[in-house]
Order: C-alpha cells, then structure tokens, then sequence
C-alpha cells in the first residue's frame, strides 16, 4: 500500500479528487473507475480526465500565484478574446444559472480586474 500511496501522492491533487470521487460510488474496480470519471466532468468519461488535467495545472498555479491572481487573470483574458466591456461581461453572468450571491462575487472580480488593468 505505501507504495502505491507514494505513486498516488506524486500525482498530487487530481489523484485525491479521483479517490474520493470513486469512494462515493458505491461501486469497486473498472465500474468505480469508470463512474468517477463519467461523474467528474461534462462529456462522460472524457470529460472527467479533462477535468482531472485541468485540476492537476490548476492546483499547482493556484499554489503559485493565489486564487484571487488566476481569477482576474482568466476575467481580463475571456474579456480580451471576446472583446467585452466590463458591464457586457457583468450582462453574461447574469445569464448564468448560479445563485446571486455568486453571480455578485464573480461580477466584484471583474471589476477589480478591470480596475487593476487600468492602473
């Protein structure tokens, strides 16, 4: 066991996600397998290992640079490649179905994102 714990552990956070994922199933060996992945992401099975790739790049530059860094990185980019103002990218969040509260707190990043490439 330790070895594969030492296989697991140098995977990093992905293999964690994946563990718990696969524990609530219900379900042992391919099926439990094959489940978590389907439950993971959009798109079934290979929605859930793009999931994973993305959790694994994105836990270790979370790491590096904080949540709050990414986040107004990602709001200034979407607004650079889709050409949006600030009020237009507020509009399409509002569109979304989330609860206001986090539209609020998503719609409060693009504004500090906004601000900060202003400076």
């Amino acid at each position: 066991m330790d070895e594969f714990v030492e296989r697991l552990a140098g995977i990093g956070i992905p293999a964690l996600v994946f563990l718990i994922i696969m524990s609530t199933t219900g379900l042992v060996g391919a099926a439990a397998i094959t489940a978590a992945l389907s439950l993971l992401g959009p798109g079934g099975m290979i929605g859930g290992i793009i999931t994973l790739i993305v959790i694994g790049a994105g836990s270790s530059l979370i790491a590096k640079y904080g949540y709050s860094a990414i986040i107004m990185a990602t709001c200034k980019k979407i607004m650079q490649k889709e050409n949006l103002t600030e009020d237009q990218m507020c509009e399409k969040i509002e569109k979304y179905p989330i609860t206001k509260a986090l539209k609020e707190k998503i719609k409060a990043k693009i504004r500090e994102a906004t601000k900060r490439s202003g400076e």
